[in-house]
């Protein structure tokens, strides 16, 4: 054997050490990653003190970046009870001074009063009713763009929660001389009865509101390979296009619609409540023919 041979030999024998060592050492890497981002999904991720020597600049950087996303999670979820504990303070400091408004306003309304003292009466417990709506509203939305509300969606048929809906503006609908009809269905759903309970009351009360007298509003539900559409749909002045995608936004309040009673966060409130389950709401409209707001839920 000669010293050539010798040589290439020692050279092979490094190579492949090297090439084990580099297997072994990316293996033990690879194992200290996994564990971090295992640490990290479970909430638990703790930074340690790593040697340079022994693991790599990409895992000890990776290390820190877990570190500093663990911190902002907590952060994010103390700010998140902060805003819970503020949601329930407001809601419970405000139901007992409005209800006591709108008692007294009720008992003064019963007493001999002028003509004028009546509509006055009359006028102060209609804004403590506007009152009350908005801070539930209000409360309500904020429970759920914060996630402190979960909407628990199960599999069920959508005839009783829409007949229970419809029944509660049949009273309003009728005042008004407005025909409100229920298509029947069998058809079912998966979504959370009392949230879309109250989105689709949301879309009656606008319907209702700004149908005129005389005016139709009909609810009906077409199923869909993996939705199904309950779709309410009225005959009232209909939405300009321009505005159409902004009638989903916070407070939004159509020029057109200044007069008439609401606080433009019913249809922000009943989008939220859509996407919360898997589904999503539309509108169609024509000006001067009506308007067709869609409520679409999942079916599995």
């Amino acid at each position: 054997m000669t010293w050539i041979t010798v040589v290439i030999a020692i050279f092979a024998a490094a190579a492949l050490a090297a090439a084990v060592w580099n297997r072994l050492y990316a293996g033990h890497v690879m194992k200290n990653l996994n564990r971090m981002l295992d640490a990290a999904m479970a909430g638990r991720f703790l930074e340690q003190a790593f040697d340079e020597s022994l693991l790599s600049a990409v895992e000890s950087r990776f290390a820190h970046y877990l570190a500093a996303d663990a911190v902002s999670a907590r952060k994010l979820q103390e700010e998140k009870d902060k805003i819970k504990t503020l949601i329930a303070d407001i809601s419970h400091q405000t139901k007992t001074p409005v209800a006591n408004i709108l008692l007294y306003t009720q008992l003064l309304s019963e007493q001999e009063l002028s003509p004028e003292g009546r509509d006055c009466a009359a006028a102060l417990e209609g804004q403590v009713e506007k009152l009350r709506a908005l801070v539930d509203a209000l409360v309500k939305t904020s429970r759920l763009e914060t996630g402190i509300l979960v909407l628990h969606a199960k599999a069920g048929p959508l005839a009783p929660m829409l007949e229970d809906a419809v029944a509660q503006f049949i009273p309003k609908a009728a005042k008004k001389g407005i025909t409100l009809t229920l298509a029947a269905t069998d058809a079912q759903a998966v979504f959370d009865p009392k949230w879309t309970a109250e989105a689709v009351c949301n879309l009656l009360d606008n319907a209702v509101k700004y149908t005129p007298s005389g005016g139709t509003v009909t609810v009906e539900v077409l199923p869909y390979q993996m939705f199904c559409r309950v779709s309410v749909t009225d005959n009232g002045p209909g939405i300009p296009e321009a505005e159409r995608a902004k009638v989903f936004r916070r407070f939004y309040r159509s020029p057109a619609a200044y007069e008439t009673e609401g606080v433009g966060i019913g249809l922000y409130l009943t989008r939220q409540i859509a996407q919360g389950q898997g589904g999503y709401i539309k509108v169609s409209s024509r000006p001067g023919q009506g308007s067709s707001f869609s409520l679409y839920l999942p079916r599995s």
